[in-house]
């Protein structure tokens, strides 16, 4: 590579945007490496955040859940609704009556109440605090996951980087490029049906090797986006199918139904522990219903019934097998949810003040950063942006929160400037 007086490459360096979106780059050993663009100290960064072996998994609450219905309760206000406050065990924390077992794991969360972010809407909301950028800037910007998959996953693994079930993201890898893509399962962890061969496993083989052939010497002619992405899709599919019983968790649930609920978002986050365990560096399982603009508090009871035991179940088994101190877990969606209470029982969507839940790997426990004034219209200290919480995250695992890659030759940094992470809740 050449550099220039200033440390920096050449134009001659970077790839039009054009030749970024239609091409991988590949290596001298010919494998691809999938950044779309020039990326600084990009494998030096992926190799010191894999040494540490951290993984995350994200709790989805598609929609957006209550702050005030959950732990940032408003008790004698007129936005505090009819639940009830229980003791958590982190003195003078309370929490809602619906979350008893959350209440007993309080020790080990991060919790921010502070979140003032600026999508108000579900499909900007969940491109926003999926990827901490604006969808209307109309660059393809990485998923977490996906930015995860890239710096602490194992590109010689069998199985993705990127796992997520249910309601969840809708970017997308972004200019990671194919090999960073979610592979999406249903939501209670069942694999999609296309995967069960057709063939015996030898006439499948040949196939595949015929395939591979055709493929590789149509290359030599044509490399494009389409072929490019197909080839990466079809390798990965092969690898995958190798590793596939692992995703099946007929015989270990029954073990674990009565720790994790007998739900199906339940049954999703023991397989997200079984995924990390297995070296899975993100998968995302997300809960619907949280969009209550009509009986909030029968949505949110109902859906809190199966979140407590779910999420507790979670890090109890996570700190049980000895994972949690190196997993981020999180608990978000893309907005909150208003102070005052509609005319229909319903709260709408806010994004003034809200709450976001960490815990495990790189977070210390039993911090609530931030808080809303009394009636919870507004922060009243430490407001976190989308960046902040998505420097905070990196930072937990390991990965540099300001890393840069190029897109053409337009810079884009991992967060966005002036973003900083939260040292009160790292550990």
């Amino acid at each position: 590579m050449n550099l220039n007086n200033n440390g920096k490459c050449e134009n001659i360096e970077h790839i039009s945007r054009r030749t970024m979106l239609k091409a991988t780059l590949a290596t001298g050993t010919g494998n691809a490496i999938a950044n779309w663009g020039g990326l600084f100290n990009s494998q030096s960064i992926a190799q010191e955040a894999q040494k540490l072996g951290k993984r995350c998994i994200l709790l989805w609450m598609n929609g957006g859940a209550s702050q005030i219905d959950t732990f940032d309760m408003k008790p004698g206000k007129s936005t505090a609704g009819p639940f009830r406050e229980i003791q958590s065990k982190l003195p003078g924390y309370k929490v809602c009556e619906y979350l008893p077992k959350m209440a007993q794991q309080v020790e080990k969360l991060g919790i921010i109440r502070s979140m003032r972010t600026a999508s108000p809407d579900h499909p900007d909301g969940i491109y926003h605090m999926h990827t901490c950028y604006k969808q209307s800037e109309r660059m393809p910007h990485p998923e977490l996951g996906a930015m995860i998959g890239k710096y602490i996953g194992n590109k010689d693994s069998d199985l993705p980087s990127f796992v997520r079930m249910g309601p969840t993201g809708n970017a997308g890898s972004g200019y990671l490029g194919p090999r960073y893509e979610p592979f999406g399962i249903e939501r209670n962890g069942n694999m999609p049906y296309f995967t069960t061969p057709y063939l015996p496993p030898a006439n499948e083989t040949r196939r595949n090797d015929l395939l591979r052939f055709m493929e590789n010497e149509s290359r030599k002619d044509n490399i494009t986006d389409a072929f490019e992405s197909h080839r990466v899709a079809k390798e990965r599919s092969w690898r995958l199918l190798r590793a596939k019983s692992l995703f099946d968790t007929s015989k270990d649930w029954p073990k674990h139904q009565d720790l994790y609920g007998a739900s199906d978002f339940g049954r999703g986050c023991f397989l997200a522990r079984k995924l990390v365990e297995a070296g899975v560096p993100f998968v995302e399982i997300g809960q619907d219903n949280y969009d209550s603009h009509a009986d909030n508090f029968v949505c949110h009871k109902a859906n809190m019934q199966i979140l407590d035991p779910a999420w507790s179940g979670l890090l109890i088994d996570l700190e049980r097998s000895g994972l949690l101190q190196d997993t981020l877990v999180v608990w978000m969606g893309e907005v909150g949810r208003t102070p005052q209470i509609n005319n229909r029982a319903g709260r709408d969507h806010f994004i003034r003040g809200w709450t976001i839940v960490l815990a495990g790997g790189g977070i210390k426990g039993g911090v609530v950063y931030g808080s809303t004034d009394a009636d919870g219209r507004d922060v009243a200290t430490n407001p976190v942006s989308e960046g902040d919480l998505f420097a905070t995250i990196y930072t937990a695992l390991g990965v540099n929160p300001r890393a840069k890659h190029y897109v053409g030759t337009r810079p884009i940094w991992a967060t966005p400037e002036g973003s900083k992470p939260i040292k009160e809740l790292l550990a």
